[in-house]
């Protein structure tokens, strides 16, 4: 599997992922201006505040894109015989790529997700090589492949 497509197959859904969430927070900050001009009735006043809470939520989401694709720019993706950052790692039959926190995504026919350093999985497998058993919320769990 070539860890370049991977990247770049991360770099675009989580660019789309940032545009789409942008787009609902400039929404929601649209929606949460009132009018002045005009008397505001109270359930105008609620919506605009439930718009305004909404939009603070969606702040932090869109930084978190934002960290996320800045995170990606920077890993080396480059071949890896360890569990490390930039490492493509089959465990269990599943593929999981070490960089940024995914939902699952698909890359050249195979589904893969994305964990960060940060993970508790991450903890328990890093520097693991190619063959090795590692224990896991009381599970043993084979790396069956590293690149």
């Amino acid at each position: 599997m070539d860890k370049n497509i991977i990247k770049e197959t991360m770099l675009s859904l989580e660019g789309v992922a940032l545009q789409s969430t942008r787009k609902k927070y400039f929404d929601y900050v649209a929606d949460a201006r009132l009018d002045r001009s005009e008397p505001i009735e109270s359930d105008e006043q609620a919506q605009a505040e439930i718009a305004s809470d909404l939009s603070e939520a969606l702040d932090d989401t869109l930084h978190d894109h934002k960290d996320k694709l800045d995170k990606l720019k920077e890993v080396d993706f480059g071949p890896k015989s360890t569990v490390t950052e930039g490492a493509l790692v089959r465990l269990s039959g599943r593929y999981f790529v070490i960089a940024v926190s995914t939902g699952k995504f698909t890359c050249d026919g195979r589904e893969l997700m994305g964990i960060s350093t940060k993970a508790p999985i991450f903890e328990a497998i890093e520097g693991a090589r190619t063959g090795e058993t590692v224990e896991f919320n009381g599970r043993m769990l084979v790396i069956e492949d590293v690149a």
